[in-house]
């Protein structure tokens, strides 16, 4: 026994196996935890896990959604407090009672190390997991490991294929739903690339206008669904007398739009944008609070970063709106990591050309970031709100800043002077 360690087995195994008396008294209705919301685009709130919902999740991901069997070691990768953890690896798990591993700290270096040593053949995800192992340098031994199958959500199409092809790994299921648990939840059972898969409950699409920051109406004032292929904001009908989502119920009666369709019909609002793809398959376009609207034009800070993470000497990026005083909407900003690589030796002219080729004009980002990391949230989702917060001003940023002023046809670095300029209207974006 390795010093420190305790053998569980030793030390249980005179305790009695019988259930409690008290779990009788235990009902499926009955929290027992309350999971946090990441709070990516505001406060935190407390979301209801009940005993029925973790008995149904192990079920649903277990059998239908992931095929989990007694012999698969299940790696999880993200805290136990995460909903990606707690809902669905740890339910899917404990349903055929399979094994579960877990390491203090994700480390995308000794990922597949541990994955060997833990003989894991399945593990969860987000999209910022599967990007930290995709930009680790390729080995020679990247598919010798033993997963099969992967759960999560958030990977990105354009790593999708490749990410699937450099491990080795044979089933991606992805999925699209929130902690808050209610209707829609999406998943790819079928295994198809690219997708959030389909779902079985009530759900709407509908025209949504960045600029306002409103669903569209019809003349009745109702909503409008969106066409296939077209982005709009995605949601699930729920039933009056049974929706209940927070501890605070004044954050519920928030995430509530009324009288959709038709009069006395109620659907959450999820605040995403997705698009139908057909086949009852539907595709994550990005968050209300990550898409802005600049020259007239809606821009999805997803589709940019995808294409950003794309360019050779990107490790990873962050891409948000800023204010440039005296314009309208909002201007795109990129905050980008190199990894070690010295900042001089960034090829701007050609990232610049490379953000030409593959986006139109009005969604090449105004201004550049350089930054040694992007902070995540403790589930190691990208946050953002700080620096939205900090802009683009050098007199608060220490970081090498560059800005792509009108009329010109290259980046360049963004001086105390420039900033004076650009708030004082002397450059017309």
């Amino acid at each position: 026994m390795p010093k420190g360690f305790i053998n569980l087995f030793e030390e249980v195994k005179n305790e009695d196996i019988k259930n409690p008396p008290t779990s009788v008294e235990i009902e499926a209705r009955d929290p027992y935890a309350y999971i946090f919301t990441s709070g990516t685009t505001g406060l935190p709130k407390a979301a209801i896990i009940t005993n029925g919902h973790t008995v149904g999740a192990g079920y649903y991901w277990g059998d239908i959604v992931f095929g989990m069997k007694k012999k698969d070691v299940m790696y999880i990768t993200t805290p136990l407090f995460h909903s990606n953890a707690i809902n669905v690896a740890y339910a899917a798990a404990l349903r055929y009672g399979s094994t579960k591993a877990i390491r203090r700290k994700f480390s995308a270096s000794n990922f597949w190390k541990d994955t060997r040593k833990f003989k894991a053949t399945c593990f969860n995800y987000i999209g910022e997991i599967c990007r930290y192992l995709f930009n680790q340098p390729p080995k020679k031994d990247d598919k010798k490991n033993p997963v099969k199958k992967c759960v999560g959500n958030g990977l990105r199409p354009d790593i999708w294929k490749d990410f699937k092809k450099r491990f080795g790994i044979r089933r991606i299921c992805e999925f699209y739903g929130a902690t808050e648990r209610f209707n829609p939840n999406f998943a790819n059972i079928f295994n198809r690339d690219c997708t959030v898969g389909f779902c079985i409950g009530l759900y709407a699409i509908v025209k949504y206008d960045i600029d306002t920051d409103e669903p569209i109406h019809d003349e009745n004032g109702f909503l409008i669904r969106a066409e296939p292929g077209e982005a709009g904001l995605l949601l699930g009908q729920v039933e009056p007398d049974t929706f209940y989502m927070y501890k605070d119920k004044r954050a519920d009666e928030k995430k509530i739009f009324r009288n959709v369709f038709e009069e006395g019909d109620m659907y959450l609002n999820t605040g995403d944008l997705l698009r139908d793809i057909g086949h009852s398959h539907a595709q994550f376009v990005d968050r209300l609070g990550d898409t802005f609207r600049w020259k007239g034009e809606n821009v999805s800070t997803e589709e940019v970063e995808t294409v950003i993470n794309n360019f050779e000497q990107v490790e990873i990026c962050a891409v948000y709106e800023v204010l440039i005083p005296n314009t309208e909407g909002r201007a795109g900003m990129a905050s980008i990591v190199i990894g070690d690589s010295d900042i001089k030796k960034f090829e701007l002219s050609s990232f610049l050309s490379y953000l030409q080729e593959y986006l139109p004009e009005y969604a090449v980002p105004k201004f550049i970031r350089f930054r040694k990391e992007i902070e995540t949230t403790a589930t190691l989702k990208i946050q953002k709100i700080d620096m939205k917060k900090e802009g683009f001003d050098p007199n608060k940023i220490e970081d090498p800043l560059f800005v792509l002023l009108p009329g010109t046809s290259e980046y360049a670095e963004l001086t105390k002077e420039i900033f004076d300029g650009i708030n004082n209207g002397k450059y017309r974006f």
